[in-house]
């Protein structure tokens, strides 16, 4: 990495961990980007590419190739849409893309950010509509979860997105698996990395909850919503680049 990017980044790391709390609770966005209301439709974003089938490849994808650089940090879309724009930011600062599982309700609320996502070149995919503990579900409540977020990404993108993740769980019991394929997600993501940076422990936690596990192939759960994870970004994906990993779509990874 030239030097002047790799300071840029230790600069942008050290804002972010003196100013990740006030950044998560900001409230305004930013002028550039008015934000949307639940009842007034955002502008259309880029064509957002469909759920692919991998032949060859389980149901449920918890990494990709071992063989190749690259990993995929993946991240649950909810909570305060500051977050969520500070993390891109970040990401497309480093040169990274990553991969968003947004929630049908956040989407409701924040409609603006599904052309935020595509924009940046970032995979945009389902993680239920309210969040709910999808694998406690019969089949057809599972699939009312699943598809009512689908209908929100096809409104808003025109697609239902590249992937689906089950709420509240790593992995997916065969009733969400059963109604994933119906809704049209002939795979499930999973992850073989998770932080926990959802309990709050702090950035060099988070980071170091990644670094000690990660590996060519990896996908990394993350989540919008927690300053933590804004400041630990730009920490984490200096030390990727130092160990010569890239962080890419996971449609990149298995690709």
């Amino acid at each position: 990495m030239p030097t002047d990017r790799r300071g840029a980044l230790r600069a942008g790391a050290a804002a972010a961990l003196a100013g990740a709390l006030a950044t998560a609770c900001a409230t305004e966005p930013r002028a550039t980007e008015p934000r949307a209301t639940p009842h007034s439709p955002a502008p259309a974003p880029r064509a957002a590419p469909a759920p692919r089938r991998y032949p060859g490849r389980p149901v449920e994808i918890a990494s990709g190739p071992r063989d190749r650089p690259r990993v995929a940090l993946t991240f649950h879309g909810q909570g305060d849409p500051a977050t969520a724009r500070a993390i891109l930011d970040h990401a497309e600062r480093a040169g990274a893309r990553v991969t968003v599982l947004a929630v049908g309700e956040w989407l409701d609320e924040n409609p603006d950010l599904a052309r935020r996502v595509l924009d940046g070149g970032h995979d945009l995919g389902n993680h239920t509509q309210r969040h709910l503990d999808v694998n406690a579900m019969t089949e057809p409540e599972a699939f009312a979860e699943i598809e009512a977020c689908a209908s929100r990404l096809r409104r808003l993108t025109g697609s239902i997105g590249t992937w689906f993740r089950p709420s509240r769980a790593q992995h997916a019991g065969e009733t969400v698996r059963q109604a994933a394929r119906r809704a049209g997600y002939p795979h499930v993501l999973s992850y073989d990395v998770d932080p926990l940076d959802f309990t709050s422990p702090g950035p060099a936690a988070v980071v170091a909850n990644v670094t000690g596990r990660i590996r060519n192939g990896s996908v990394v759960s993350l989540h919008f919503g927690y300053a933590d994870t804004v400041a630990a970004l730009p920490l984490l994906l200096d030390d990727l680049d130092r160990r010569g990993l890239r962080a890419v779509t996971t449609t990149e990874l298995l690709s």
